[in-house]
């Protein structure tokens, strides 16, 4: 979220404080959460801000939450929230209408000049992820992003996770 809606829904002159630092570096996930109000006037709370703040305010949902709260989520890359639908967020010192921002954000895949070499990938291009164990499946339509500081990371919804029992220890492969 931006600075100006963190401080709408925290107080003037908040800063978000790290709860965990994230694999991506400089990424963390923050102490401060809020709670979503949808159509439905059902609401999802302890949300978990991630941090540093951005230039745009986005809340991703998983398919079921989007069903939950009564809203037919676009699926998005994440930042692409340009015509998508907004929500009502609620924070300790008050609300804010988000007027778009909400959506459901494809699956992907982070990483490095050096990891997309190895992979014979270029940013864009799709890719599968191979997932192991009892329930094993395998994701179609991972999008490759590239960036010189990122680490290799595939970032999956709960709802994707759930569906093939994910553990720690699940095997995965990476495939083009």
């Amino acid at each position: 979220m931006t600075q100006d809606v963190l401080e709408r829904l925290f107080g003037k002159g908040h800063t978000l404080h790290v709860h965990r630092p994230l694999y991506q570096t400089g990424h963390f996930a923050a102490e401060e959460m809020v709670t979503i109000i949808g159509p439905r006037n059902r609401m999802i709370s302890n949300l978990r801000i991630l941090g540093p703040c951005r230039t745009y305010t986005q809340v991703e949902l998983a398919y079921s939450d989007g069903i939950a709260l009564g809203f037919d989520l676009p699926h998005r890359l994440s930042g692409n929230i340009a015509g998508s639908i907004g929500a009502m967020l609620m924070g300790p010192a008050g609300f804010y209408e988000m007027p778009e921002g909400v959506i459901r954000a494809m699956r992907h895949v982070h990483m490095g000049p050096d990891d997309a070499a190895h992979y014979g990938v270029k940013a864009g291009d799709m890719m599968r992820l191979k997932i192991g164990g009892p329930a094993a499946l395998t994701l179609d339509n991972m999008l490759v992003r590239i960036e010189p500081s990122s680490r290799l990371e595939v970032h999956i919804d709960t709802d994707e996770g759930n569906a093939c029992g994910l553990q720690p220890d699940t095997p995965v492969e990476l495939v083009k």
